[in-house]
């Protein structure tokens, strides 16, 4: 299961977290476990507007639903799925997942996020110059100058001429970017491309990677938002004689003979999820779409209406329509986005570092002065060697420095040492050097983990969202193991379920059918007269369709008769049909089978079924944890409730 459908299904289940409120009631005891007002109050207020049954919006109703919710956290804690290794885990990854969003220091957050922005209103087009260098290297000056002469000689011999002779895809290289905006590159990198002006190469900078010069050929405003339609075809297809390629070019004649494009999406397109809307997408940006050449050709059209040529996608064959082209949204609709994206990027380190400015002063912290000096001592040639181990009468118990009162020890420091030989390995550098380097890196990463540790105790909403987390993941595996599991796996309970209830489970009356479709009365009343003499598909297109003109197009398939490619006034017979108007074009159809409205199998309604019996397991599940734990519910704290409420 993804995590993202998890996460989804966590919050739904999240119902239970509790804060403190002045004269606060016990509500309810669960097995002689309180449930206090405030918690329930918390609970109904928030999920209020999510709630699409006006019978749950009922306190009496509601109530009910939290009762059931409790009783299950019970259950999961009497079967001890809390200690369960992989729950913690689980939960351990959705903690750090949220702790993010509150780690951050908000005056730089807010410069970044404005920042970003302002970015994002702008593509560039570049190309670079990369002299590859190790993040921790200290001697650069040999590639600096390297990517300096480089970049003397692309402005004298040109960009393509220096990349023929010195890109080696190794230690350097030259490279073509294509357009990117905010996010797409690292920020120092980003931050470069930004401040050079267009038509000119920057100076060498370096980032993780190395030094760089960034060669900036176009600065052009963002594309903004597009809404498009589109006609679709597979290039996978049930009938194996539809040549995809063909098939969209049928269409696009079709289109230029002046038929609609929102009719020939409803009739043809493969993408069901826009072709019942005439072919019409959710509004996209430049980079949001997995394919760049369909977002290229979109955003190519110039004015509302436009429709491109036919082309094909990694997906199939497409034929796009604009229909409006909105500017970049207003920041304010785009703040929490771009927060998020600031929290995850490489410009976070200097949101970090702002943070540890701000975590000194709000705790008290004190430095071992003698902790530098004695650990610089242990330095040895080992360490570059990879081959450093702490001495067996290393002072591990010893305190490096402390924040509030948490201590942090020689022996974890020297276990961070230990970690960091990689980072130096062949590299011989001064003991000094190294020490005030990953002490500094040490510190920085304590005093972050300090505050994350502590994130509950100084942060009332972090603790609700954590809470809520915490006993969602929980009522999740409890639902796995007790309901969703036995309803899949139990094919015995699964068959005498399906059989007392098979009645509920109905095929619609369906037509096996090959249809032809035209947009012009004339050429229909021809197809009309050639199918009733028995004429092919192949026959057929080969007397009508030209090499400039589709006057016809054949759909084959199963349907059910409400389907919205089979005209409203459908007449369900076999045989050829007379000639319908529907979808602003005529149709004739060739119905080859009635399959009659009738039970369906157990396979073909499985997904149906194993859902029904889902329910009914969890209505007894639960009537039997009503009989195995004992529920209290203090009246005069309910009633307290639906005054204030006003239920």
């Amino acid at each position: 299961m993804s995590i993202k459908f998890k996460c989804l299904l966590v919050v739904l289940f999240a119902l239970n977290f509790s804060f403190s409120q002045d004269k606060d009631q016990v509500l309810l005891k669960v097995d002689g476990s309180p449930v206090m007002s405030s918690e329930f109050l918390r609970v109904y207020n928030k999920n209020l507007d999510l709630v699409k049954d006006e019978s749950q919006k009922d306190i009496d109703g509601y109530l009910k639903l939290f009762t059931e919710y409790q009783l299950k956290l019970k259950e999961a804690r009497r079967l001890k799925l809390d200690e369960d290794k992989k729950y913690q885990r689980e939960f351990l990854n959705y903690k750090k997942q949220l702790t993010k969003n509150y780690l951050s220091e908000n005056k730089v957050t807010d410069a970044l996020v404005k920042e970003a922005y302002e970015r994002s209103n702008m593509d560039i087009s570049a190309s670079h110059i990369l002299v590859r260098l190790d993040e921790s290297a200290t001697d650069t000056l040999t590639a600096y100058n390297e990517v300096l002469a480089l970049r003397e000689r692309v402005l004298k011999e040109g960009f393509d001429t220096v990349k023929a002779k010195m890109h080696n895809g190794n230690t350097i290289f030259l490279e073509d970017l294509g357009y990117f905006s905010a996010f797409k590159m690292v920020y120092d990198f980003e931050t470069a491309a930004y401040n050079t002006p267009e038509g000119e190469l920057s100076m060498p900078f370096r980032t993780q990677f190395g030094y760089h010069v960034v060669n900036i050929k176009e600065k052009r405003a963002s594309r903004g938002t597009i809404t498009a339609a589109h006609i679709m075809v597979n290039f996978k297809q049930t009938d194996s004689l539809l040549n995809p390629e063909q098939r969209i070019n049928d269409i696009y004649k079709k289109l230029n003979q002046g038929e609609s494009f929102e009719s020939l999406a409803k009739q043809f397109s493969d993408d069901k999820s826009s072709a019942k809307n005439g072919g019409k997408l959710s509004p996209f940006k430049s980079g949001q779409l997995s394919s760049t050449i369909f977002e290229d050709t979109a955003f190519g059209l110039k004015s509302n209406g436009e429709v491109s040529v036919p082309f094909k996608s990694e997906y199939g064959w497409h034929i796009v329509k604009r229909i409006g082209l909105k500017p970049i949204q207003e920041f304010k609709d785009l703040k929490a986005s771009l927060e998020a994206r600031v929290q995850r990027d490489s410009r976070s380190k200097l949101i970090n570092t702002a943070m540890v400015k701000e975590l000194k002063k709000r705790y008290q912290i004190s430095y071992n002065p003698e902790a530098k000096a004695y650990f610089q001592s242990l330095i040895t040639n080992e360490f570059f060697a990879r081959s450093w181990r702490l001495p067996e009468d290393f002072e591990e118990d010893k305190t490096v420095f402390t924040i509030n009162n948490r201590p942090f020890t020689y022996n974890e420091f020297g276990r961070h040492l230990m970690a960091a030989q990689r980072v130096y390995s062949g590299k011989n550098k001064p003991a000094l050097i190294v020490i005030n380097k990953e002490f500094n890196t040490f510190f920085e990463k304590s005093i972050l983990q300090f505050r994350e540790d502590n994130l509950e105790l100084e942060n009332k909403d972090f603790a609700h969202i954590i809470k809520e987390y915490r006993d969602g993941l929980l009522l999740f595996d409890l639902m796995e193991k007790e309901v969703w599991n036995k309803a899949s796996k139990d094919t015995v309970g699964l068959d005498a379920y399906y059989n007392k209830y098979k009645s509920k489970y109905q095929w619609e009356d369906r037509v096996e059918v090959v249809m032809a479709s035209s947009a012009d009365k004339a050429n229909m009343k021809t197809i009309l007269k050639m199918m009733k003499k028995g004429k092919s598909e192949e026959e057929i297109t080969e007397a009508l369709n030209t090499e400039d003109k589709q006057n016809v197009i054949f759909t084959k398939g199963i349907f059910n008769t409400n389907d919205s490619k089979l005209p409203t006034n459908f007449e369900m017979k076999e045989g050829v049909s007379k000639a319908y108007k529907h979808n602003e074009a005529f149709h004739v159809i060739d119905v080859k089978a009635i399959l009659p409205a009738g039970n369906k199998t157990l396979e073909e309604a499985k997904g149906n079924v194993i859902n029904d019996y889902q329910t009914e397991l969890e209505a007894n599940w639960i009537n039997g944890l009503h009989k195995r734990f004992k529920v209290e519910v203090d009246k005069d704290a309910l009633k307290a409730i639906k005054a204030k409420i006003g239920n």
